[in-house]
């Protein structure tokens, strides 16, 4: 297989896991990190709603924001890779009323001929799905573009939010919010800290690496490993603000705004933020300072590890 082939077969086999729905159902309950993202995403989707009446939802997981906008009665195409979130979705979405509203589809981002020039009125892809996609990810941008009729609302991973994290193995241990938690990663990160930081050694040749390709991890080891029957990490590549700008300009998207969510949380020990998070008041006016940081586009690529960006075609 080649590198394509392997990525979606990769993405494939560790998105389907039987596991995956209910773990990235909870991650939003489990990482400080994942509440400011999704907060974040939230209150641009729901300022960024008029005119818009069709969504894709690609990548959708297990329903965040394809259930947050059927909700407010618009018609949603959820749009995933993974059968076990697809089925989590359909669960929570059952409970929320709102089946009617969504159409469930399962595919690979690399692959939307089923769908028309300007079929939905907005599209959206959040938490890196297109960086999945390596090494089609301009391709898939320049599909998702093309069926997006009015405006296009997406994340992907980000190279200078990423790279401070590649040199700090417990950069999770910051934003645990309940050490006591079962959840087994969250045990794994607290239990593995001390080993983490012994066995770590800071590599130049590593970082430059991916500064300067975008890629993160081993690309023949994760084909080595798939052939192996495991389930390896998704191929993913890391976009510069200006290298993501470029791609979405020459698919004729106008009016592009970027954002770094996380930016200003990755500042903030970890007893301070569960302090925060364990009081609603200050909860919600750390949620929406940081809505405001993290929005200015000096710390766009800055963000926990994904550059956010929206644009008007």
């Amino acid at each position: 297989m080649n590198n394509k082939d392997y990525s979606t077969k990769i993405s494939e086999r560790m998105w389907n896991q039987p596991d995956k729905g209910e773990l990235e159902a909870e991650r939003e309950k489990t990482f400080i990190d994942d509440i400011v993202q999704k907060d974040f995403i939230e209150k641009e989707l729901l300022a960024n709603l008029d005119g818009i009446e069709t969504v894709f939802d690609g990548g959708a997981g297990c329903g965040r924001f394809s259930i947050l906008l059927a909700k407010k009665g618009l018609k949603v195409t959820h749009f995933d890779i993974s059968l076990p979130m697809i089925d989590k979705a359909k669960e929570i979405a059952a409970k929320e009323g709102v089946l009617d509203n969504i159409t469930f589809v399962q595919g690979a981002l690399e692959d939307l001929s089923a769908y028309e020039d300007k079929s939905f009125d907005l599209v959206m892809s959040f938490d890196s799905p297109i960086s999945y996609t390596y090494p089609n990810q301009e391709k898939t941008i320049s599909e998702l573009v093309r069926i997006a009729r009015k405006r296009i609302i997406i994340s992907v991973s980000s190279r200078m939010g990423a790279l401070p994290y590649a040199s700090n193995p417990i950069q999770k241990n910051q934003f645990i919010l309940d050490k006591d938690s079962k959840d087994g990663w969250v045990q794994w990160c607290i239990s593995n800290r001390e080993k983490a930081i012994a066995d770590f050694s800071f590599s130049k040749e590593s970082v430059m690496k991916t500064y300067e390709t975008g890629l993160f991890g081993d690309i023949e080891e994760s084909k080595k490993a798939y052939d192996n029957g495991e389930a390896p990490w998704s191929i993913s590549y890391h976009f510069m603000p200006d290298e993501l700008k470029g791609i979405l300009e020459k698919n004729g998207v106008k009016n592009i705004q970027f954002a770094g969510p996380g930016a200003f949380a990755r500042t903030i020990p970890n007893e301070i933020l569960v302090k925060i998070m364990n009081d609603p008041t200050q909860r919600r006016d750390f949620l929406d300072f940081c809505h405001i940081y993290d929005s200015n586009p000096y710390v766009c690529g800055m963000g926990k590890d994904n550059l956010f960006a929206k644009g008007e075609i």
